[in-house]
């Protein structure tokens, strides 16, 4: 398995899963072009991704998901109330592929188990994907409000995480966000701040976690440099020394061989239990 981050944060998120001969994207939330552009940057041909798993309806998950569907033939799998949510991103001529959370699918050589999550969207999803061929296990979990036994559940035994760390507390609180705003993303239906993300990160860890990246990091409210000294402090003090990094905006991550990390990093993981 072979995984990059498009790009994670507030103005736009999409990662890239290659298991086997399958190649899909977690959510399309950049321009039709810029999707095609970042792909291009891993060397990856758009009409090579056989689908794209959409997570919720927020525009900085799905803007470019019915151009990029439209001119590639690229199938969406999407829950029904999250298509009803995007009415004006479809004009017809898209497959859509109905999932519910719960209920495993497949893209080609990928397994799929969506699970709900507690976000002020439609009906948002996280995603665990699994390598059939290798048995690796890649979690997904961006815009979590809060986690929840069934999301824990879900995370369990990941080889991989790509897990939301989007705000500092102190910089949230200080920012120019009207009030009401501040209190969206502070609420249990809005977004994971760094020190719930640490303590959600040593909750998930395990002998086969390999790495953490970190996702969904606000331009207004976070930096790099604050998450990973927060989560990484953490996992650290949790004796854990496996990858971890944060998502750009910007650019895509580096691929990430899943494999590879797992055999590099794999014996000192022991190190917490």
């Amino acid at each position: 398995m072979k995984v990059a981050v498009l790009g994670s944060g507030s103005s736009g998120n999409s990662t890239l899963v290659w298991a086997g001969h399958t190649k899909i994207l977690v959510d399309a939330g950049f321009s039709g072009r810029d999707l095609a552009r970042r792909l291009d940057r891993l060397g990856v041909a758009c009409e090579d991704i056989a689908g794209i798993v959409i997570s919720h309806d927020h525009g900085d998950h799905t803007k470019g998901m019915g151009v990029f569907a439209r001119k590639y033939g690229t199938p969406l799998h999407m829950t029904a109330r999250t298509q009803a949510a995007c009415g004006k991103l479809l004009r017809g001529p898209e497959t859509v592929i109905e999932y519910r959370p719960g209920r495993t699918f497949h893209v080609g050589d990928v397994r799929v188990e969506p699970f709900v999550t507690v976000h002020d969207a439609a009906d948002p999803v996280g995603v665990a994907l699994v390598d059939e061929c290798t048995g690796l296990r890649l979690g997904v979990a961006t815009d979590l409000g809060r986690p929840t036994a069934q999301i824990r559940h879900a995370l369990s035994g990941c080889d991989l995480l790509i897990l939301e760390a989007n705000h500092d507390e102190v910089l949230l609180h200080t920012s120019p966000y009207p009030v009401s705003v501040k209190r969206r993303i502070a609420s249990s239906h809005g977004h994971l701040s760094n020190q719930a993300a640490a303590r959600f990160a040593c909750e998930l860890l395990h002998p086969r976690l390999a790495g953490v990246v970190l996702a969904h990091l606000s331009n207004e409210c976070n930096r790099p440099d604050l998450a990973l000294a927060v989560v990484g402090t953490a996992l650290k003090q949790a004796g854990w020394t496996g990858y971890l990094a944060a998502a750009e905006q910007g650019e895509p991550s580096p691929i990430l061989d899943v494999e590879e990390m797992r055999y590099r990093s794999g014996p000192s993981q022991l190190s917490f239990l």
